[in-house]
């Protein structure tokens, strides 16, 4: 028996012939074909799962299933055999949980069915019964202070494959790729991600190679790899194992434009994005669209597709179908973008492809398709572009549906795109509605909706109920979505709605009927029928009755702190929420030392949670402990590579550090020299201006933290970016502040740092050529020296194109100030631009206080100062006049002096009069 083709064929979930001929002889492999067909009942009642699930005779129910059941194989000898039977019971197990809660139809089997009590053969109903062990599994795979969602239908199962695949396995090879799997599955169980154990992803890294003979294979475990990166919000890493995933399946991409159209009535063809895609050859593509029941491409007018039956290799007579495509119906849009080119911009590899009429990609294909489709909207800003680039990958998998799970996923993410758009939120609530209807039906084989899977972030029932009940609340139907979350015993979305329609008692009044348990469970209603006379208290695990505590501390404030305090002694110090309750609740009455012990246990508990890190190191701000809030903000930055307000933060915090470090030396009776000081200054001053940059990327509107970005790259030297900051506020701020959103002394030390060098890269660099073509020995030093400064983006002719887009683009079009003006004079002057220089300088003397005051309006020191602005703009008309061809420059100036000689009359008697007779004089002299 070929041990690793078997392996293989339970991790694709796809039967090789090549095993037929040991059906007979090894009954491993027999379970194994039945696990890869579905067929979960025959392999759960086995003979070997009831000595697997045999209830160990001296224990009591009561005891957790590790120790309860006996998880031995007395009949199997050989130790390859027998690990080969527990990874089949395993996968079976597996499977058997997420047809219940993922993919449909009923499971036809129960935990109860499964276990077996040797020694006691009519033991007590109720301690065997389902809903006591699933209470029991629901209690166990709570983790790291989250609880399990405590309405998961046969949770035992997955309770047993974590036990099974925890065993360690030294003849298996993928028993480590199982883990991973059954660690996905239970991550999405819990109300919260928590941090796995490190040898979860470290043990695959042996596989990684051991894969690489098998394209396939290989890349279904990076882009698993990935998928759980994702739901750890690590988007640069999934995004890494999503590259590679399709490198190495050989998968061909490309997002380009075509022209095409999207409308019914629109007569000339615009660029269209579209996404070419190819897969490679695969020797069992044919099989593939045959099991799948592959379709014909979507219909673009009535959303109608011809499907073939299919089964399982003939072997059923079931019809394979995919979920239903719903049309949009719209009397402007069409359903999908009609291209009129077939000859898109592409590269050469995939220039072949014509945008409308693509070739089917095979389905895992279609996987890494929308795990990259996840990975666009995770790396990129919340923005409308955002959907509009995402909307290609779904509609290029949704063209050819080749697998009911997959197909699922992209109608999913569709209607997540869609729900934004006026004209196209109706098709997106209906089609969510519908593809949670089609989840119990069987009309596609369960061995198909399993195949892929572990290949997509498919959202469990409940999840996709709560996704369509936030639907409904966006729509404004709020009564069909409390429906949605009471049957669904979701308690703080209750609460939610509750406190939305401004009915806080009824909200409170549900909390408290639940910790008394004088409102009953769903499950338990549904079991006892009509039959609900007498009340009952609920059963609660302590990590969801702790979560209701916090519930009720969040609406009675009063209360609140008692609350959380007891929903922490309840869970035995194991509840994140409620650390974070009550280190919010400190924080937001500004009792920043209580605050922070309780985030510290907080996060200890769950550091995936970048809230309760954000917090804290606010906190940490208030209380000026630096080096304890640039901990918590890199830890934030670390979760969420997109929190501009985190990396703001932290820029802020690096700039405080040297207080900190002076204030410990102070303390210390250090002293000496400073040059150590000056040194982390700049490097932290570095470390700020580097935090800044990546913060904006993701708040590009925010004036506040450019304006931050704009004095930190002063201090660096980083003038470019500077210049790129200032134009960034003045865009964002003129219209309502004016000039003063312009930043003077900015301004004037770019322009200088543009004229204290050469700024005419053209007679530097043909200096330089001149030099370096000369005779061998010659000195080139000075020209190369010049040629760095004219290149250099900071200073002289590299920053020059920069500081004249800022004022020619974006200041003087919008605001007007004297400052602003004599610091462009200046720039002109530099490149010998003398009539412009002279017309600056005249512009700012008109926006001056000359210029602004009428007779009788100024006081003194006013007119003093207008005095002194006469008398620097004749002297500019002096220096720059004569440089301008025939400019009469001195009639230019008595005109000025003129003119505010007449509307100062009544100043003859300052000193200062006198010097304007004089200057008076001295131009009628120079004429």
């Amino acid at each position: 028996m070929n041990v690793d083709l078997l392996e293989t064929c339970l991790l694709v979930g796809r039967w090789d012939d090549k095993l037929t001929h040991s059906l007979a002889s090894c009954p491993a492999t027999k379970l194994a074909k039945a696990v890869v067909d579905g067929h979960f009942r025959a392999v759960l009642t086995s003979s070997y799962a009831q000595q697997l699930f045999s209830v160990h005779p001296s224990v009591t129910t009561d005891e957790p299933f590790e120790r309860l059941l006996q998880w031995t194989l007395p009949s199997v000898s050989d130790a390859e055999e027998q690990e080969l039977v527990r990874l089949v019971l395993g996968v079976a197990c597996l499977h058997a949980f997420i047809q219940a809660n993922w993919t449909g139809p009923d499971l036809d089997v129960k935990p109860s069915d499964v276990l077996v009590f040797p020694q006691h053969p009519h033991p007590h109903p109720a301690s065997i019964s389902d809903s006591h062990l699933n209470s029991k599994a629901i209690t166990e795979l709570a983790y790291g202070g989250e609880p399990a969602y405590h309405l998961a239908q046969s949770a035992p199962f997955l309770r047993f494959a974590q036990i099974i695949f925890n065993v360690p396995h030294v003849h298996l090879t993928y028993t480590p790729w199982w883990r991973l799997r059954v660690s996905i599955v239970h991550q999405q169980v819990l109300d919260e991600s928590v941090p796995l154990p490190s040898d979860v992803l470290g043990s695959l890294i042996p596989l990684v190679e051991r894969t690489t003979s098998d394209p396939d294979l290989g890349g279904r475990l990076q882009l698993e790899q990935g998928l759980l990166e994702h739901i750890f919000s690590h988007d640069k890493s999934a995004a890494e194992c999503f590259v590679r995933a399709a490198r190495a399946t050989g998968l061909q991409y490309e997002l380009t434009g075509a022209l095409g159209k999207r409308t019914k009535f629109q007569q000339n063809a615009l660029s269209q994005l579209v996404l070419l895609a190819e897969s490679r050859k695969r020797d069992d593509d044919v099989r593939e669209r045959s099991s799948a029941g592959a379709c014909a491409p979507v219909g673009s007018m009535n959303g109608s597709h011809s499907q073939q039956d299919g089964s399982e290799e003939g072997e059923t007579g079931v019809k394979s179908r995919v979920p239903e495509t719903l049309p949009l119906n719209d009397d402007t849009l069409l359903e999908q973008t009609e291209f009129t080119s077939s000859n898109p911009s592409t590269t050469a590899l995939l220039s072949h492809l014509d945008p409308s009429s693509q070739p089917p990609l095979h389905p895992l294909d279609q996987c890494i398709l929308l795990s990259l489709c996840f990975n666009v909207r995770n790396t990129s800003p919340s923005h409308g572009l955002t959907n509009e680039q995402m909307s290609p990958y779904v509609a290029r998998v949704i063209s050819y549906p080749r697998n009911w799970s997959v197909h699922t996923m992209a109608l999913l993410l569709r209607s997540r795109l869609e729900s934004t758009r006026t004209r196209t939120v109706e098709r997106s609530t209906l089609q969510l509605q519908a593809l949670v209807d089609q989840m119990p039906t069987a009309d596609s084989e369960l061995s198909e909706r399993l195949r892929y899977f572990h290949a997509i972030p498919l959202p469990s029932k409940w999840e996709m109920e709560r996704e369509l009940a936030l639907r409904y609340l966006s729509i404004g139907v709020v009564k069909s979505a409390l429906e949605i979350f009471e049957r669904l015993e979701m308690w703080e979305e209750v609460v939610k709605c509750w406190q939305a329609m401004e009915r806080r008692d009824q909200a409170i009044a549900i909390v408290r009927d639940l910790l008394q348990g004088q409102k009953e469970e769903a499950d338990s209603v549904i079991s006892k029928g009509k039959d609900v006379s007498s009340a009952r208290r609920t059963t609660l695990d302590s990590a969801r009755e702790a979560k209701l505590w916090c519930l009720l501390g969040d609406l009675e404030p009063e209360h609140a702190v008692a609350h959380y305090e007891r929903a922490w002694r309840l869970s035995r110090e194991t509840s994140g929420r409620a650390m974070r309750s009550l280190g919010g609740y400190y924080f937001a009455r500004e009792e920043f030392e209580n605050a922070v012990p309780c985030l510290l246990r907080a996060v200890a508990i769950n550091p995936l949670l970048s809230r309760p890190w954000f917090i804290m190191g606010c906190a940490y701000i208030r209380m000026e402990d630096w080096e304890g809030a640039r901990d918590a903000f890199t830890r934030c930055v670390g979760i969420d590579d997109e929190d501009a307000e985190s990396w703001n933060n932290l820029a802020t915090v690096y700039l405080r550090l040297d207080k900190a470090h002076k204030d410990v030396k102070e303390e210390g009776g250090e002293q000496g020299s400073d040059a150590p000081s000056r040194t982390v200054s700049f490097s932290n001053k570095t470390l700020a201006f580097r935090a800044l940059k990546q913060g904006l990327k993701y708040r590009y509107e925010n004036w506040r933290m450019w304006s931050n970005y704009m004095i930190v790259a002063m201090d660096v030297g980083e003038l470019s970016e500077a210049c790129r900051a200032q134009s960034r506020i003045v865009e964002e701020r003129a219209a309502k502040i004016g000039a003063e959103c312009v930043d003077e002394q900015v301004l004037a030390r770019l322009v200088d740092a543009v004229t204290r060098v050469p700024v005419d890269p053209d007679h530097v660099v043909a200096a330089v050529t001149v030099t370096q073509a000369g005779p061998p020995g010659n000195d080139t030093t000075g020209a190369a020296e010049q040629r760095d400064a004219v290149m250099n983006p900071n200073e002289g002719g590299g920053l020059l194109k920069r500081v004249l887009d800022l004022f020619e683009r974006t200041i003087l079009p919008r605001v007007s100030a004297p400052s602003i003006f004599y610091a462009y004079a200046r720039l002109l002057a530099r490149q010998t631009r003398w009539e412009d220089a002279l017309k600056a300088y005249l512009d700012g003397y008109r926006c001056g206080t000359v210029e602004t005051f009428e007779k009788g309006d100024m006081d003194v020191e006013n007119w003093r100062e207008a005095v002194r602005e006469v008398e620097a703009m004749v002297d500019v008309l002096r220096n720059f006049g004569p440089r301008v061809q025939g400019l009469n420059w001195s009639h230019q100036g008595r005109s000025i002096v003129r003119t505010f000689v007449g509307r100062s009359r009544d100043f003859q008697d300052e000193p200062e009069w006198s010097r304007l007779l004089e200057i008076q004089d001295e131009l009628r002299k120079e004429a």
